[in-house]
């Protein structure tokens, strides 16, 4: 799994038009929350952010934020964008622990040219992504699936049929059909 390092300053503005005077100073504001502890309110350079979120757009990524030097380790949760302009308006990272298992989704990469396809046959694809169980750090980026076998009218690749890393098991149906050939 990806992992980014982003460094972070612990706000003690709160509110809404703390938010705006916050913005306007070319700020965003964050929050961290889990694991039962009380929330934490942060504050991000918003050049600095933005980049680092479409560094790991529609990826699963483990953040290390470092908040004033306490490092801690999470997922984003939720992004607020502007729907007018392109900025983040706040960010919301769901705190984790690295020993402990997590459901994520992750995306379905299709290699080669099935051979149903090249004989008139459509492609279907019914699973963009699949729902694993594993630690964070195991969990990969995405699942890579070579369709080349795949004929007309077959069965088509199953989420059984799916090579997954040791450490990590499959929560979707082993029986779902991910990608067949019509």
């Amino acid at each position: 799994m990806l992992q980014v390092n982003m460094s972070a300053v612990k706000r003690t503005a709160l509110g809404k038009g703390e938010c705006r005077r916050m913005r306007m100073a070319k700020k965003t504001p964050a929050v961290v929350y889990g694991k039962g502890d009380v929330a934490v309110p942060l504050q991000f350079d918003e050049a600095v952010l933005y980049k680092d979120l479409l560094f790991i757009h529609r990826r699963n990524a483990v953040v290390t934020l470092d908040i004033e030097g306490d490092k801690r380790h999470a997922v984003v949760q939720e992004i607020q964008k502007s729907p007018t302009v392109e900025q983040v308006l706040h960010v919301d990272f769901l705190e984790i622990e690295l020993d402990k298992p997590v459901a994520l989704h992750v995306p379905l990469r299709l290699t080669g040219v099935a051979k149903g396809v090249e004989f008139g046959g459509e492609l279907t694809v019914a699973k963009e992504s699949v729902i694993l169980r594993g630690c964070p750090l195991d969990i990969p980026d995405e699942i890579v699936a070579d369709i080349t076998e795949l004929d007309k009218g077959g069965v088509g690749l199953a989420c059984a049929d799916l090579v997954l890393p040791a450490k990590v098991e499959l929560l979707d149906d082993p029986a779902q059909v991910c990608v067949s050939v019509i």
